[in-house]
């Protein structure tokens, strides 16, 4: 107990200071003094307009913040231990300045609510970046599907050839899970755009403060509600990255494939000089990088956004530095690496192509379009599926011993229908080598979602219209946003007036 009565350091320690307390400035004060200058002008605004603090002393704050936002080089700013962040920097210029009504301004507000907006107000930014990467990124997919419609591909189970399809029909199915990932998105920047300005320290305050006027010069569509929530649920956190990871785990999937399908035992997919690095010592070899690049990159931004996540594991039910600067500073990363997958992705995918020639040969050897054949008997030879597979089966099995095209297995056919069904086939040889082409195989998938043109072309109109109704949200949110900038730049113009 006498150790606690004589302790004589001061805060904060060196070691402390040197660990977090300089880091921690040095990766704030950013989008401190962007986001903490709107936040000042705003509060500034209500505290005037609900009579809080008369028309003077908004007058004098008014044009203190405005002579400290232009005598202050935030980027020259470092930390002395004087000022924890930009936040203590200001309110001491504002005292120096204006002496004790340089504190007023923190009437009716908390580093706990400013602190939760700052972020929310960062990531909205970052946010609305990203999306407009996605949203691009999703068109292009959408116009190489419609480019490569009628292109055939190998498509692949369990890494076995398996059936015909198009490319244009595998982009769609990457597309439907682009748009499902940006509506899970949409709905996470929903959860950025309630303001917790207001909610003060815990309980709101005393002061008879205008919450709905705060989140509107902010951009944000309401108050978030609850004020022991505003400080303390960190959902809008774990909301965000985890729609954030889905999208670089899902993309992932994708980019393996092109991995896959562009490696010469595959080669159905062919990548142009552009993005292919050949060997330091072996010139025969063309190494398709940038698709190790962006599984690399996926896969650190989906690790990223886990960081995040994982943070706020047990964490107590209120506010605390878990979920504050330094987090925060990390997830932003998860920002920029996923952008440079987006943006690469984008160049690289509509400038590849399908090798037609290999995909020919790779289907000739694996029998992808056997199924159809199975298909043909049931309908034509009225068998049931079971008999059908039977005899497609032990058709691919002569021509695979044959080293043939199933297209050559006529006779292989015709044996092994007799054997199963003790009578001759009533189809004939070009009936059989139609059955057995890819693009009847094709063709003949016309359900909603199958390969086939009108089905195809079908799909992507609705994932257009998908598109552009996310599209349209989020610009009518991002229109919100800028519409908030210009009225607080006239409210706080107004303020310098009074």
């Amino acid at each position: 107990m006498s150790g606690n009565r004589n302790d004589t350091s001061q805060f904060p320690d060196p070691i402390y200071k040197d660990t977090v307390l300089s880091a921690l400035f040095e990766g704030v004060k950013a989008h401190y003094a962007q986001h903490m200058g709107a936040i000042n002008r705003a509060h500034l605004v209500m505290l005037k307009d609900t009579g809080i603090l008369n028309p003077e002393q908004v007058r004098c704050l008014a044009g203190a913040l405005k002579e400290i936002d232009a005598e202050t080089d935030v980027a020259a700013l470092t930390y002395t231990g004087e000022h924890e962040d930009y936040f203590f920097f200001v309110e001491a210029e504002l005292r120096r300045k204006l002496g004790d009504l340089g504190g007023m301004l923190h009437t009716a507000r908390s580093r706990n609510d400013m602190d939760h907006t700052l972020f929310k107000l960062a990531l909205r930014e970052r946010v609305q970046v990203l999306w407009q990467e996605l949203a691009t990124l999703a068109q292009a997919l959408a116009d190489k599907a419609e480019a490569e419609a009628e292109t055939l591909i190998v498509a692949y189970t369990h890494g076995q050839p398996a059936q015909p399809s198009t490319f244009g029909h595998y982009l769609c199915a990457a597309l439907e899970v682009l748009l499902r990932d940006m509506a899970r998105l949409n709905l996470a920047a929903e959860d950025l755009d309630h303001c917790p300005m207001g909610a003060a320290a815990i309980t709101t305050s005393g002061f008879p403060i205008d919450r709905q006027q705060v989140s509107s010069l902010l951009g944000f569509e309401a108050p978030l509600l609850n004020s022991y929530g505003c400080i303390a649920s960190v959902d809008y956190v774990t909301g965000l990255y985890s729609a954030l990871k889905l999208v670089f785990v899902h993309l992932g999937r994708l980019i393996q494939d092109m991995a896959f399908w562009s490696s010469f035992e595959v080669g159905q997919l062919y990548v142009p000089n552009a993005f292919v690095q050949i060997s330091s010592i072996m010139p025969q070899k063309r190494n398709p990088v940038p698709i190790e690049h962006m599984r690399h990159l996926a896969a650190v931004t989906a690790g990223r956004c886990d960081v995040m996540v994982d943070t706020m594991r047990n964490t107590p039910f209120t506010d605390m530095n878990d979920s504050e600067g330094e987090v925060q500073q990390a997830g932003y990363a998860a920002f920029e690496s996923g952008s440079r997958v987006l943006r690469l992705l984008t160049a690289f995918l509509p400038a590849c192509g399908i090798d037609a020639g290999r995909v020919r040969r790779n289907s000739d050897a694996a029998c992808i379009t056997i199924t159809e054949l199975a298909d043909t008997l049931v309908r034509e030879e009225t068998l049931s599926f079971r008999q059908a597979h039977e005899i497609a089966a032990a058709t691919a099995r002569g021509v695979l011993a044959d080293e043939k095209p199933l297209a050559k297995g006529f006779t292989h056919f015709c044996e092994a229908f007799k054997s199963e069904t003790g009578r001759e086939t009533m189809l004939d040889a070009e009936t059989f080598s139609l059955s057995v082409s890819p693009e009847t195989f094709i063709a003949r998938r016309t359900r909603p979602g199958g390969p086939a043109p009108e089905a195809l072309r079908d799909a992507l109109e609705i994932y257009k219209g998908h598109l552009a109704d996310l599209n349209a949200e989020q610009a009518r949110r991002n229109a919100r946003h800028t519409q908030s900038t210009e009225l607080l730049d006239a409210a706080f113009a107004a303020l310098l007036e009074t």
